[in-house]
């Protein structure tokens, strides 16, 4: 049996090699080159950087297996960093790792799998999959704090039957320990937390640079049309946001809309944050089809808790209403539908519903 091991130079990707070794697997190590900095490099800060591909390298020495980097930067720009700006410009929040693992990541990884004749792709995120009668599921990690079921939302029935996610079982702090006690130079290597290809560590900046129209300054309102202040950009702003806000008004006032065409930002109480709910778009399901039941829990954003609600068909949309009011979802970020541990599948929050 033969497996190919995404290797992103952390320490869950290299526990999850070790463990396919452990279990007789031949192992083959992979890293997928999708951004570069000047004169064509990985870029040298962030993360997915040159010194994270040295990391999986050593790895797969220290493992004895063999190792490769596979160029998919053409593909990573128009399928992710080109759509990153156009969000941003149509005043959404984008979640690039979603569209990654969607559109370029787990794509590339399965038709390299099925190329070097390897009989399952791995993968180091901290999540489950199990089968039973009823197909394959995707189930939350072991360790609720690191849990990653919600960037894996958009994988299917043929998909999860190719992947093997080692990590899912075990908590962080007992991944740390088997690196350690294996030797693993990534053993207590930091988690990275940067999109990987913004380099300078502030996303507003990489998209004054790449683009420039985003930065264009704009009004700061309330929600009776009076100007509180001017921006510096849309860019800076997402739904829901308190902090940073450049204004001072003297009671709490948070994003509650964001015009791109007029460079509007839209501030306003708690009462007028809140939402009835959410319409979701380019909506998949794990099982293949919806559930019977409408009754989920939802995360609207990454670290965010999941809430009870109702999901039903719109046209060719889905709607989510909570069950009580929430505090507006950002359109751009992912709605990720669940049955208690199960993640039954997701979209993309178009637009928010409020009574």
């Amino acid at each position: 049996m033969r497996a190919l091991v995404a290797m992103s130079g952390g320490v869950d990707s290299s526990v999850a090699a070790a463990l396919m070794l452990e279990e007789g697997y031949e192992v083959i190590g992979v890293t997928l080159k999708q951004w570069v900095g000047a004169g064509g490099a990985m870029p040298v800060a962030g993360c997915c950087t040159v010194s994270d591909a040295e990391d999986a390298r050593r790895v797969a020495a220290q493992l004895d297996i063999p190792y490769y980097v596979l160029d998919y930067v053409d593909e990573f720009t128009a399928a992710v960093v080109e759509p990153f700006g156009a969000a941003y410009l149509a005043g959404r929040t984008p979640n690039p790792c979603i569209e990654c693992n969607r559109k370029v990541r787990f794509t590339a990884l399965l038709e390299r799998t099925a190329a070097f004749d390897a009989d399952v792709l791995v993968t180091g995120h901290h999540a489950r999959i199990e089968r039973d009668e009823q197909g394959w599921h995707l189930r939350t990690a072991v360790d609720g704090t690191k849990d990653q079921s919600y960037v894996l939302h958009m994988l299917g029935q043929d998909d999860l039957s190719k992947i093997r996610l080692p990590v899912g079982e075990m908590t962080k702090a007992e991944v740390r320990s088997r690196a350690a006690a294996m030797g693993l130079r990534t053993a207590s290597k930091p988690d990275s937390q940067d999109i990987c290809f913004v380099t300078s560590g502030d996303y507003r900046e990489f998209l004054a640079e790449r683009f420039p129209e985003t930065a264009l300054p704009g009004p700061i309102v309330d929600s009776a049309g009076e100007t509180l202040g001017e921006h510096n950009g849309v860019t800076g702003f997402t739904i829901g946001q308190r902090r940073g806000l450049g204004i001072a008004v003297g009671d709490a006032r948070y994003v509650i809309d964001i015009d791109p065409t007029e460079r509007r930002v839209t501030v306003g109480t708690r009462d007028e944050l809140l939402s009835d709910g959410c319409l979701v778009d380019d909506v998949s399901f794990i099982s293949g089809s919806p559930p019977t039941r409408p009754d989920v829990t939802v995360k609207v954003r990454y670290r965010s808790t999941a809430i009870p609600g109702t999901l039903q068909p719109v046209g060719d949309r889905w709607e989510i209403r909570f069950a009580e009011r929430h505090p507006a979802p950002a359109p751009g970020q992912a709605a990720v539908f669940y049955d208690g541990e199960r993640v039954l599948g997701g979209g993309t929050i178009e637009e928010v519903i409020r009574s």
